[in-house]
């Protein structure tokens, strides 16, 4: 792959943006936090996935001017609706505006409906960590996992993220700390990881779906025919995916999961949920941290299954791979790289 600098990537990036219609302020910061996704090693929904939204601006998916809105305030709990706005701004507003709750009353809690794609979850686990906040986050998606003892897709692999501050001991604060943020989907393998393997002729690890004869496979482009991801857990990540689905739905008013397109150009009217605690109040941060710290340890103490293969902790190898692309460059596909630089020609 090629490498570019962080700064060229955000800016053809904001450019690209800007020629569809979007304001250069929010360009600026949507075209940011593609950026950050692709220097983290996210690469599936950090450049890879601009070409998409772009073609959901095009076919009027996704609205680049609509902001979000409150549509109804319970003390620490507000309704938002998207507006079928740009899902990773809606998204990152959403989660700003739940710490503010968090500051006013420990907890906080936005749930926006009517959005669009928020990009990679875990942006929104690292915007609360960098400020010292817990955060919960999850979103519907169309669907793409089968419930468990069915032969079709029902479900969303509803991707849900756990974000745990922990101080960085370069600066004595939150900010850049080594937080663990654990994102994932609830299917074994999101589709993005599907393409990639796909792209890179690879085999899964594990089994991560079913081929369209109804066998448990290796193969993500079988899984991609038959749009039969399994659930992590079976039957459980089956349940955990459900219960999610209606808990964003119904306290957001938005759409659930069956109400959603298949076709993912058209996978708008999402429902997300931000839970924001604010632990000020009840624990100091160094305590807090030393108890990550003691964890950590311990995991990297256990015997290992594999001695050449050390342990990590969720949001590790984020760290990892954020150092070695910022100081090496960011890799990105060629193909869409040039895709991307051919709209501005």
């Amino acid at each position: 792959m090629q490498r570019i600098s962080f700064a060229e990537l955000q800016s053809t990036i904001s450019a690209v943006l800007q020629r569809t219609g979007v304001s250069p302020k929010r360009a600026d910061r949507c075209a940011t936090l593609f950026a950050e996704t692709t220097r983290d090693g996210v690469y599936t929904h950090g450049l890879n996935r601009l070409p998409r939204m772009l073609a959901m601006i095009a076919n009027g998916s996704v609205s680049t001017t609509a902001e979000p809105t409150v549509v109804a305030s319970h003390g620490a709990l507000e309704s938002w609706d998207g507006h079928l706005g740009i899902g990773n701004l809606n998204a990152e507003a959403a989660m700003a505006r739940a710490m503010e709750l968090a500051d006013q009353y420990s907890l906080g809690c936005v749930a926006l409906r009517n959005t669009s794609h928020w990009m990679r979850g875990g942006t929104y686990g690292w915007q609360a960590a960098d400020r010292g906040y817990f955060a919960l986050s999850w979103t519907n998606t169309n669907p793409n996992t089968p419930a468990w003892g069915t032969a079709g897709p029902t479900l969303g692999n509803n991707p849900f993220v756990v974000a745990i501050p922990r101080i960085n001991p370069k600066t004595g604060d939150y900010r850049s700390g080594p937080h663990v943020v654990l994102d994932m989907a609830i299917s074994q393998f999101s589709y993005g990881q599907l393409d990639a393997h796909i792209a890179r002729g690879e085999q899964l690890s594990v089994p991560g779906g079913f081929d369209p004869e109804g066998n448990l496979t290796r193969d993500p482009a079988a899984i991609r025919e038959s749009y039969r991801a399994l659930p992590i857990g079976f039957w459980k990540g089956s349940g955990l995916a459900l219960t999610l689905d209606l808990f964003a739905a119904m306290l957001s008013g938005g759409k659930a999961t069956h109400e959603i397109s298949l076709d993912p150009l058209f996978e708008t009217g999402i429902s997300q949920i931000f839970l924001v605690v604010s632990p000020s109040n009840v624990a100091h941060a160094e305590a807090m941290t030393q108890t990550v710290d003691a964890l950590i340890q311990a995991l990297r103490s256990a015997p290992r299954s594999d001695p050449a293969t050390p342990p990590r902790y969720p949001g590790e190898e984020t760290l990892r791979l954020r150092e070695e692309n910022t100081r090496l460059g960011i890799p990105v596909d060629e193909s869409v790289w040039a895709e991307i630089q051919l709209r501005l020609s």
